[in-house]
């Protein structure tokens, strides 16, 4: 009788780190110890560890200017934040900073009232590095929706060929736009992120986020319009990330500009950001906007602030507060419930923000692998926080991340 193989154990966080590993070191590294994007190294554990901070030598991409001005003030306050006692979701009981550190943290950001409580970089991540934000990339789509929205410049009820006829004989033909900003599509379309025969691979390949095949979609443009229909929209949310490229397109249509442009305009010169953010484009350079913005920590941060003041940050009023109130005010639980997310029973997903609908009005937006910014508007605190967690569904690491998040936002109320 043969006895079924175990899954390899991932190298730890100390034993993966990248500088430890000698990725991409070298003139020229030698094989062993490069990372390449034909063969989807640049993908894979432990090399992602490295990757992900360093997104832009693997594919095309399109800058986000911060614009001439001065980057806005974040004012340090030091806590001791590393030795706060944390009992986890099993209820094990840890520190803060190992909490961040075993999550295979690169980088973490803890603001009360605006100011740095708590800063720490691992790995390949340094301060004024872009780092992969994933699908955090989702909640700026939304937002910019949700400000769109507001403008009156798009209609949550219209159907979506109304703004993107070449969306009319796809499972998005008679959805409407809010449907596609809460996920309450019903689609044809699966995200099994270790399955690669599963659609999310059609949509990563054709966003060029993956090695391009024969025979399959190119771009974005082409592959949108080949998701059927499944099912009656506006039932439950499901979480797909097409339908953030859908919005994109929308908005992309309303407005006559590239969302790297409009994200620079309305968001990054606004709040004052340090660095240039940029996004991963596809072959017809459109920008991947279901998981391809590269940001800084700090402005990551930035515009977790930027929501928690209901828009206003940097001396003036960014978002209309009515803008963020919409946001925040969430979704239906019960359409949530039945994705069966086990760490956010009572959650709710709406204009791409997941919503806690808990006393604190806790809002995140999250990222496959531990991206995530999580704001606590009660305590004042936003934790802005990128990683490389071996497994990419966060099921993995919230059980973790979110208690720690929740144990720092209450340490930092008390005073």
């Amino acid at each position: 009788m043969s006895i079924p193989s175990q899954p390899p154990v991932p190298l730890s966080p100390e034993e993966s780190d990248p500088n430890a590993m000698g990725w991409m070191t070298g003139f020229p590294p030698s094989d062993a110890k490069v990372i390449r994007f034909a063969d989807g190294s640049f993908r894979e554990f432990p090399q992602s560890r490295w990757s992900h901070s360093n997104f832009r030598q693997f594919v095309p991409t399109r800058n986000v200017w911060r614009g001439a001005g001065s980057a806005s003030a974040l004012p340090r306050i030091e806590r001791d934040l590393a030795s706060l006692p944390v009992t986890l979701a099993d209820g094990r009981r840890t520190t803060f900073q190992r909490a961040v550190e075993e999550t295979y943290a690169d980088g973490i950001v803890v603001l009360h009232k605006g100011r740095i409580a708590y800063e720490r970089y691992y790995g390949a991540l340094k301060p004024h590095q872009p780092h992969i934000a994933m699908s955090v990339t989702k909640s700026f789509i939304g937002t910019l929706a949700t400000l769109l929205m507001a403008e009156g410049k798009i209609d949550p009820a219209a159907r979506v060929p109304a703004y993107v006829p070449e969306l009319a004989k796809s499972g998005f033909a008679d959805a409407t736009v809010q449907q596609v900003a809460d996920m309450t599509t019903a689609i044809a379309y699966n995200e099994v992120y270790g399955d690669k025969s599963s659609d999310v691979w059609k949509m990563r390949r054709a966003s060029g986020m993956a090695p391009p095949e024969p025979g399959l979609p190119g771009s974005l443009l082409e592959y949108l319009p080949t998701v059927p229909k499944n099912g009656t929209h506006g039932e439950v949310f499901t979480y797909r990330t097409v339908n953030t490229d859908v919005l994109a397109w929308i908005i992309r249509r309303v407005t006559g500009m590239a969302i790297s442009d409009l994200v620079s305009e309305r968001i990054w010169q606004p709040m004052g950001a340090e660095e240039d953010a940029y996004f991963t484009v596809d072959s017809r350079g459109m920008e991947y906007c279901g998981g391809g913005l590269n940001t800084c920590l700090r402005d990551l941060a930035r515009f977790g602030e930027v929501i928690r003041n209901r828009g206003r940050f940097n001396g003036r009023q960014i978002l209309p507060e009515a803008v963020v109130d919409e946001i925040t005010r969430g979704a239906d639980p019960a359409k949530f419930a039945p994705a069966g997310y086990a760490t956010l029973q009572g959650w709710s997903y709406h204009n791409q923000w997941w919503v806690s609908h808990d006393a604190h009005g806790v809002i995140m937006a999250r990222g496959i692998h531990g991206q995530s910014i999580y704001i606590d508007p009660k305590a004042e605190v936003v934790i802005a926080r990128y990683g490389s967690f071996p497994v990419a569904g966060n099921v993995a690491n919230d059980p973790i991340t979110l208690p720690a998040f929740a144990a720092a936002a209450k340490a930092l109320m008390a005073g």
